[in-house]
């Protein structure tokens, strides 16, 4: 049975870097305090005139390129955000529009931080299944335009940015299997409270700051201590694999102690753990893809290795990916 393979990855980051330092003038917070808790020493934040679209076009164009296709070979576009352009239309369609993949279906995905793992799923499902040969999944964020300033729990760990892959069929290697989960009890442990039916918009909600992003760091934490290293081994268990197997672990970036407590149940030793966190701080839906993107750009990761990716985000979710390192064309 055919698999599919990731051919082209593409990313984009913001020009403009906020440090620690930089926050310090307006938040009541510290270099020290962020870079001890998270270990984020700066994030990239995009213009005021920039959306979710803009990132996912420049990240979704450099993909297609290191794939070697064009855009209108492309048969579905999926778009991983919490921060899309607008509720409708889907931010992949704009995206769609704006790259001429003329010939392509586009929806956008939500699962919070654990959007391109759950995207690259689905992809691979519509591969596997013979229904499709291109698909591009993209993971997308302007996380800056909902934080609250105010909040110094949770502004200091978001960043903006954006990450694509394309998948195509491949008859050796490829993604050998994955791993998704949710446990909605805890959706109330990192959400964004207005903008939905639930509460629309109003002077009420917007005096009330419900339409910024609101995470109780403590439940959160735990959950992802919990899940990111028991989804990675779950998903090399599917694979008939072992965590001996593992050349990379490219988890989500959103906390340095996460990703230890992760790498510890592998039993990896840090030069299998691809860690851009610092650079970056958390890009939720985009993180996976940009950190993979980086990874195969430094060579560290070679035709053959076993890669397991690996997230947890709003909903709660969690998703995890283990796949046979195919070199990109």
């Amino acid at each position: 049975m055919r698999k599919a393979t990731i051919t082209g990855l593409g990313k984009y980051l913001p020009e403009k870097e906020i440090t620690n330092k930089d926050l310090e003038e307006f938040v009541d917070t510290s270099d020290e305090w962020i870079t001890k808790r998270t270990g984020i020493k700066t994030r990239r934040f995009a213009a005021d005139d920039v959306t979710a679209s803009d990132l996912g076009v420049k990240a979704a164009e450099e993909a297609l390129e290191k794939a070697g296709i064009k855009a209108d070979d492309l048969d579905l576009i999926i778009t991983a955000t919490i921060t899309p352009d607008m509720m409708f239309p889907a931010t992949a369609c704009l995206i769609q529009d704006r790259i001429g993949a003329s010939n392509a279906g586009a929806f956008d995905l939500e699962a919070g931080c654990s959007g391109f793992v759950y995207g690259i799923t689905v992809a691979s499902s519509f591969i596997e299944s013979g229904l499709y040969d291109n698909v591009m999944v993209i993971g997308t964020e302007v996380l800056s335009k909902i934080l609250n300033w105010e909040d110094r729990g949770t502004c200091v760990l978001f960043g903006d940015g954006a990450g694509a892959a394309v998948l195509q069929p491949t008859e050796k290697g490829g993604i050998l299997a994955s791993d998704l989960g949710s446990d909605g009890s805890g959706g109330d442990t990192l959400y964004q409270p207005a903008g939905g039916s639930l509460k629309p918009a109003s002077h009420e909600t917007v005096d009330n700051n419900e339409h910024y992003l609101y995470m109780e760091g403590t439940p959160v934490f735990k959950f992802a201590v919990k899940t990111m290293g028991s989804a990675s081994l779950k998903v090399l268990k599917k694979a008939g694999l072992d965590k001996s197997d593992v050349d990379m672990l490219v988890p989500h970036q959103a906390n340095t102690r996460i990703i230890s407590s992760a790498a510890k149940k592998l039993k990896l030793s840090e030069d299998k753990v691809y860690v851009n966190l610092d650079k970056y701080g958390n890009t939720s839906a985009a993180s996976v893809p940009i950190a993979l993107a980086e990874a195969e750009e430094k060579g560290l990761i070679n035709n053959g290795d076993t890669v397991v990716l690996v997230a947890f985000g709003a909903g709660l979710t969690w998703a995890s990916a283990v796949m046979k390192w195919n070199d990109l064309k």
